[in-house]
């Protein structure tokens, strides 16, 4: 009977099984026992059975394991909290003392290694690889991209640190006296490395990983999908629901901290700004707030309008910014910021080791504030990671590693600078009990600046306006991710189920009353410390994956250009085109009909007349005609299977394209072509058969199959278990083969 095949593909790629789930390993798989079934792929031709592997349902569903044993932790954490605060708190003090003395070092580490990681890819030779098929190009423009990188990125937690970090590292720096010239210096430096590379590395790393695998291999948009490589199909399983367990809790403990934060410093804005009492009760009403426009926005299909509120937060930031650098120091501010920016720079990879293991206090401190941001960007991670993989398809590796670790951390330099310099100035003029005030209750401090400026009853507003905004676009789009994360979703751009957002949205406000109730702040950040431990697991098993199938698309690429003399300059365009073919093809904008007509009449004869001429000489090779949903133009695959090794594959299918627009705008719907473009595992080759003849697509055939030797050839070079295929069992059916057949017309004999 024969095999049925997987059609399933990425927006903008090729159909990801090509040839029968056999080819692929499967029987071989079998044979090989469960040593064999469970391993994990060592190559791109087994990195392509992931969708198969991993994808249970073609519709969301919910991961019922997953959402119910991080539902009980979450439950248990908040009832104990609320329950028993004190006991609660002292309890999380004292893991968190454990942390910093014992494991501090390993956080550190973790974050150096990311950073060193996400640079080694950028500016490696993989960093052209796209988050995509190779013909894939970018869905937004680079302004609007960016400007989303930083929405997704910032919570309101930055407005709270501004003050009280710079003031806080001058009345009691890590090393040295403090309320000295060199303690002023540093202040503002250790809040900008406290929201500088690191942060946005570890984003980087998640995202450009889950991105890579969703979009270039068709798996979904998930952490177990982007440690496929490492672990195989076990990710499907028990392994995978610990790690989504793992990585959902995490994400619930940092949005909970971000929104704990914001209502502590919200309170005092809506204090000021109504003649509400500042306590417990307004921190409850704001997060019951967060929780009721997020099930308006599920129930009532407003999320364009949170993406417009998004947008309305970095202009209503940057009003606020340039109302404070006009009013205020204006000289002073710029000065602060050019050195305090030259001084981050030179001083970072000092900075980014930094233990003070030989400091008294030192752990302490550690766990206070570098510790504690170290934590709270790997619980952050995974949910700003899969935002930014969303809205980063089609990019380059390189692009998106430079944009997310330089234009937005620029802009909380800017933040940070001018806030926490205005402060600077406030404190160095001998102002102590604003910085006492900034010290003990950072939220009052933060406002205490505000009045200081004039039209102070605006800038007021304007404030708890953006803190707000930022404070909503965490709590929303925080559901979101979550409900991601406790489903299993085959399609990138698909969504959790509606219930299910309002669900973490609840659970999420109460984990942050629970909080609040233990002590505020202080016991969040215990809590974020403590959760984000079992994430810094996930970081180094995402790089290990990660670079294991970059070495698969190192392997594959430089064995395509390993090729015999006679084809070394043949590039990517068919070979020996005359030049009246060429110019034909300049201004031939071909309709469906005439490339399926194409199809029909030159390139199958000519594919089977390869196919019949390969069996005659004792090949193995199939030749398999694929439906394609999209231009009802069915794809022709080619596959000769080579013992031991790789298999080659060259198929042929139609692409809809755009007319040029040379000239007046055209509207896409009406005006489009049809191109005959050849594929390869990783996408388009890029070129355009439509026009050449029967005997130029036998020759373009044997340049990539010769081509294709020089991969194996450098395979058997190099000692990389990634660039080896194992042995594969021969297919045992396929959808639509056509069977070689002799010159007169008669099929072969088996």
């Amino acid at each position: 009977m024969a095999e049925q095949e997987d059609t399933r593909r990425p927006a903008d790629g090729p159909p990801q099984a090509l040839v029968p789930r056999s080819q692929l390993g499967g029987t071989d798989r079998k044979r090989g026992g469960p040593e064999f079934e469970n391993r994990p792929p060592v190559s791109s031709q087994e990195l392509s059975r992931g969708p198969a592997e991993l994808i249970e349902a073609p519709q969301p569903k919910v991961n019922w394991r997953v959402f119910v044993i991080a539902s009980v932790i979450i439950i248990a954490f908040s009832v104990w909290a609320m329950l028993v605060p004190a006991n609660a708190q002292s309890t999380m003090k004292t893991v968190v003392a454990w942390i910093a003395e014992n494991v501090g070092w390993f956080y550190v580490l973790t974050v150096t290694v990311v950073i060193g990681f996400v640079l080694w890819v950028a500016f490696s030779k993989e960093g052209s690889v796209r988050l995509g098929p190779d013909h894939s190009r970018p869905q937004y423009k680079l302004f609007t991209w960016v400007a989303m990188l930083f929405a997704a990125g910032v919570g309101i937690d930055m407005l709270f640190f501004s003050v009280t970090g710079p003031i806080s590292q001058y009345m009691s720096p890590p090393a040295g006296q403090g309320q000295t010239p060199a303690a002023a210096a540093d202040a503002v430096v250790w809040t900008m490395f406290h929201y500088g590379v690191a942060g946005w590395a570890m984003y980087a790393l998640l995202g450009m990983a889950m991105g890579y695998f969703a979009y270039r291999w068709g798996m979904p948009l998930s952490i177990r999908a982007a440690l496929y490589p490492l672990l195989g199909k076990r990710v499907r399983g028990g392994i995978g629901d610990a790690i989504d367990i793992v990585t959902l809790v995490g994400t619930v403990f940092g949005v909970a901290t971000s929104m704990g934060i914001g209502v502590v410093l919200l309170n005092v804005g809506f204090a000021l700004i109504f003649g509400l009492e500042q306590g417990l009760a307004l921190q409850i009403a704001l997060v019951i707030v967060a929780v009721v426009l997020t099930i308006a926005a599920c129930t009532s299909g407003v999320d364009k309008g949170i993406r417009w509120i998004s947008e309305l937060n970095i202009w209503s930031s940057a009003a606020m910014l340039l109302y404070i650098l006009v009013t205020g120091k204006t000289s002073f501010l710029l000065n602060a910021m050019v050195e305090n920016i030259g001084r981050f720079l030179f001083t970072l990879p000092d900075r980014t080791l930094q233990t003070f293991a030989y400091e008294e206090g030192g752990s302490q401190w550690m766990a206070g504030w570098t510790l504690f941001f170290w934590a709270f960007w790997l619980a952050w991670g995974p949910f700003v990671g899969l935002f930014l993989a969303r809205i980063s398809r089609g990019r380059t590796l390189r692009e998106f590693v430079i944009a997310a670790i330089t234009a937005p951390v620029l802009c909380d330099f800017l933040i940070v600078s001018i806030f926490g310099n205005s402060a600077m100035h406030e404190v160095l003029s001998g102002n102590k009990e604003f910085a006492q005030l900034a010290v003990d209750s950072p939220e009052q401090g933060w406002y205490a600046l505000l009045e200081m400026f004039p039209g102070a009853s605006f800038l007021i507003g304007l404030g708890t306006l953006s803190g707000l905004l930022f404070y909503l676009t965490s709590a929303n789009s925080g559901a979101m991710v979550m409900s991601n994360f406790s489903s299993s979703i085959p399609d990138p751009s698909q969504d959790g189920a509606k219930w299910l957002r309002i669900f973490w949205a609840v659970l999420t406000a109460l984990l942050t009353i629970a909080m609040l109730i233990a002590g505020g702040v202080t016991t969040m950040e215990y809590a974020t410390l403590i959760f984000a431990l079992p994430v810094t697991i996930i970081a180094w098993l995402v790089m290990a994956s990660f670079s294991k199938a970059l070495r698969m698309e190192r392997a594959e690429r430089e064995g395509q250009v390993l090729r015999r003399q006679s084809t070394a300059a043949h590039g990517g365009m068919v070979p020996d085109r005359t030049w009246r073919q060429r110019l034909a093809g300049m201004r031939a904008y071909p309709s469906k009909k005439q490339v399926a007509q194409f199809m029909e009449r030159v390139v199958q004869p000519a594919l089977a007349d390869v196919l019949r001429e390969f069996t005659k000489q004792g090949y193995e090779a199939t030749l398999d005609i694929i439906p394609n949903e999209d231009t009802n133009i069915s794809s022709h695959a080619l596959v000769v299977r080579i013992p031991n090794h790789r298999d080659f594959l060259y198929q042929v299918q139609a692409v809809e394209a755009p007319v040029p627009m040379f000239g007046g705008r055209m509207s896409r719907e009406t005006d489009v072509y049809y191109r005959v473009e050849v594929f390869a595992q990783t996408g388009s080759e890029g070129y355009d058969l439509m026009g050449v003849t029967h005997q130029q697509i036998i020759d373009d055939v044997l340049d990539r199959y010769e081509a294709h030797l020089g991969f194996l050839t450098y395979s058997t070079q190099h000692d990389y278990a990634s660039v080896l295929t194992p042995p594969v069992a021969p297919a045992t059916g396929s959808i639509a083969k056509i069977e070689p057949a002799e010159p007169d017309g008669t099929a072969a004999k088996e």
